[in-house]
């Protein structure tokens, strides 16, 4: 690890893995919990995680140095299941990619558990992964001006969903009606870094989200095709 001082009152730890970076987040959470660390943020990244509101960063960034990244934690005993309708307009060009039908490629992301690796680039937006590194996209050569909300995107190792309509690049292989933000519900965000979500093939638009604990037995996907061109 290494820990990088930002202002006064905050440090940026670098790790080497995004698994990393998950298990330090989660184990910065534990011991903020248990009342041994004080810090008013702890924001996770791609390979980082930020403190923000130390009152000793000095002496917590010697301590972080010295000491290994942590194992990584349990995983959340609840899953987020999001409904999904496979019609994106870049799911054949994915499919492309993957070498395989667009009927197979949402098979495999709806039979794929994914986790809240960390959120940026809007409020609500969650990078997620879980994807085997050969389904790694590209981003579209061309980024769109707009992307409409709901939007359920794939770019490098990433899923994501997008909050609200915005730009974007990322290849969009289908649509969900799910809320990922909404400012009068508590927390605003659906998804939050650890949480696990599942993607469920929904033909009917309007289906709603479930959290389900994850002892309950997953019946596996069978994803019928009715349109898997998706829209233009």
């Amino acid at each position: 690890m290494r820990a990088l001082r930002v202002g006064g009152d905050a440090l940026l730890v670098e790790v080497s893995s995004g698994e990393q970076a998950q298990a330090l987040h989660a184990e910065l959470l534990r011991r903020r919990a248990e009342g041994s660390l004080s810090v008013r943020e702890i924001v996770p990244a791609a390979r980082t995680v930020l403190l923000d509101g130390l009152t000793d960063p000095a002496r917590l960034a010697s301590e972080l140095t010295a000491a290994e990244v942590p194992p990584a934690p349990p995983r959340a005993r609840e899953v987020v299941e999001l409904p999904v309708r496979y019609d994106g307009p870049d799911l054949a060009d994915v499919a492309a990619h993957w070498g395989v039908r667009p009927e197979e490629v949402a098979r495999i992301h709806a039979d794929t558990e994914f986790t809240v690796a960390f959120c940026g680039f809007a409020p609500g937006f969650g990078y997620l992964t879980g994807l085997p590194a050969h389904y790694d996209v590209p981003r579209r050569d061309t980024p769109r001006t707009a992307v409409p909300a709901g939007s359920v995107a794939l770019a490098g190792q990433y899923t994501g969903v997008y909050p609200r309509s915005s730009p974007g690049g990322w290849q969009l292989i289908g649509t969900t009606d799910a809320v990922l933000w909404d400012h009068a519900r508590v927390p605003a965000a659906l998804l939050a870094p650890g949480t696990r979500v599942r993607f469920v093939p929904a033909e009917v638009p309007g289906t709603r989200v479930r959290f389900v604990p994850a002892e309950v037995p997953r019946t596996p996907v069978r994803f019928v095709p009715s349109d898997v061109t998706g829209r233009s």
